[in-house]
């Protein structure tokens, strides 16, 4: 679904990914691992078109959408909540919600009903603005905007980086019912012995390169990738 090959940035005159190659099949959970810094949020950007690639290409469904606009590479099938959320502050919870809801599809799985059912705790504040609601709620519904565009993709850049316990893991069994629906999903976060249960394959990031991918028993038996790439 997702196919990125040797895709290289900048900012400015620095340089921070140096060919970074990785796939995303249908269906299928993929992290981005790495300590900060090294390069994912940018992968993140740059398969978005929120940065320009200087170099490699970006296919979805097997099109280049190398350096397409956001909104184009969205209506190919790929959702995204962005590090930090970035929810609409002064737009209620379920304006918040329809504001990505795609129109063009007859019969959509995610609906206002399905996110509900999903996350019982936006729908008892469905009318509460963005900046009234609490972190994880506000994952929750960047979670919930992402879903409602029905992707065939969707990607979550710090899926649970400044919450709770109680509120990962209430973030966690959404991920889960997610993949159990058959979504593929890109996944960066710092939890890995959570990935490794819950992900199909990973791919390590050092320096905008890719120094180590495989499946998660891979991860597991091999403890000096987290020793030398993921613990800081």
């Amino acid at each position: 679904m997702l196919k990125v090959e040797g895709l290289q940035n900048a900012y400015g005159q620095s340089r921070i990914l140096f060919g970074i190659n990785f796939e995303v099949r249908a269906g299928e959970v993929v992290t981005l691992l790495g300590r900060n810094g090294m390069g994912k949020t940018t992968t993140i950007n740059s398969i978005f078109g929120l940065l320009p690639p200087k170099g490699g290409k970006v296919f979805v469904d097997g099109l280049n959408m190398t350096g397409k606009p956001p909104h184009a590479i969205a209506q190919q099938g790929l959702g995204l909540v962005p590090e930090g959320r970035q929810i609409f502050p002064t737009l209620s919870v379920e304006e918040n919600l329809v504001a990505t809801r795609r129109a063009d599809r007859r019969a959509p799985k995610w609906t206002l009903e399905s996110i509900y059912r999903m996350f019982p705790r936006l729908k008892e504040r469905r009318r509460n603005m963005g900046n009234q609601l609490s972190g994880g709620e506000q994952q929750m519904l960047a979670v919930g905007r992402a879903l409602m565009t029905n992707p065939r993709l969707i990607v979550l850049d710090e899926a649970t980086e400044g919450l709770s316990p109680l509120m990962r893991e209430e973030i966690w069994t959404c991920l889960r019912s997610i993949k159990s629906e058959g979504e593929a999903i890109l996944v960066i976060d710092k939890n890995v012995d959570v990935l490794a249960r819950f992900a199909d394959r990973h791919v390590v990031i050092e320096k905008g390169r890719v120094v180590w991918s495989g499946d998660s028993a891979g991860l597991v038996d091999n403890p000096d990738i987290k020793n030398r790439y993921l613990h800081v």
